[in-house]
């Protein structure tokens, strides 16, 4: 039996694995980062030197052994958290996880995952797709502007210099080519709770969501 289930979603730079993590960690429950999955099927996918616009190519899913545990993904028993945050993956991984099949293959794991126990997992359609009968669901959003503030901060530190209109164009991109999707497109759940986090700290979402799933936990118990 699964434990109690939270689904974070949202687009690119809203805070979501950063956020999911945290809260976690604070409950010492277990994380899933279903972004980080996609990457790395698509850090695969260039690695194999496939057609990349070739839904049939992607054939090699069906052996491909994805891990992920304790905030670390590792492909075929090698961790590659690092390399999954390459540009070469940041450009591509909207093309791979657009696929029906791919996204059929990962959505299986992730449920498998998220029955565990109790989890946090964040992406764009766990709430929709994945755990549809999550116990809780969250959609965090923030401005353009604020995303873009935040990624250009992490390529930074990362020793990377994109140029902040680069990283905003990027960010519309992704935006444009999450939504429009045919398979699984990101949209906020009817039932999920909206957080705009333009204006607030890592640590004050934590805390808000953190206040939602005891609230949620509460209910349950009465």
């Amino acid at each position: 039996m699964p434990g109690f289930q939270v689904a974070i979603d949202g687009p690119a730079g809203s805070g979501k694995s950063t956020i999911s993590q945290k809260v976690a960690r604070k409950l010492n429950w277990t994380h899933i980062d279903t972004g980080a999955m996609y990457r790395a099927v698509t850090l695969k996918a260039l690695e194999t030197g496939i057609e990349l616009s070739n839904p049939d190519a992607y054939r090699f899913l069906e052996t491909l052994n994805i891990c992920y545990d304790k905030d670390r993904i590792y492909l075929e028993n090698r961790d590659v958290s690092e390399d999954i945050r390459s540009d070469a993956v940041t450009d591509n991984v909207s093309l791979v996880s657009s696929f029906p099949y791919v996204r059929d293959i990962l959505v299986k794991l992730q449920r498998q995952a998220a029955m565990i126990g109790n989890v946090v997992m964040d992406g764009r359609d766990i709430g929709t797709v994945v755990l549809p009968e999550a116990d809780l669901k969250i959609f965090l959003t923030a401005n353009v502007e604020e995303r873009a503030k935040r990624r250009y901060a992490e390529h930074l530190r990362k020793g990377k210099a994109n140029p902040m209109k680069k990283v905003i164009d990027d960010i519309k991109t992704r935006d444009q080519k999450d939504s429009t999707r045919a398979s699984s497109p990101l949209r906020m759940a009817d039932d999920a709770i909206e957080l705009d986090t333009t204006y607030l700290t890592v640590d004050d979402v934590v805390d808000k969501i953190l206040e939602l799933i005891d609230k949620k936990e509460k209910e349950h118990g009465d």
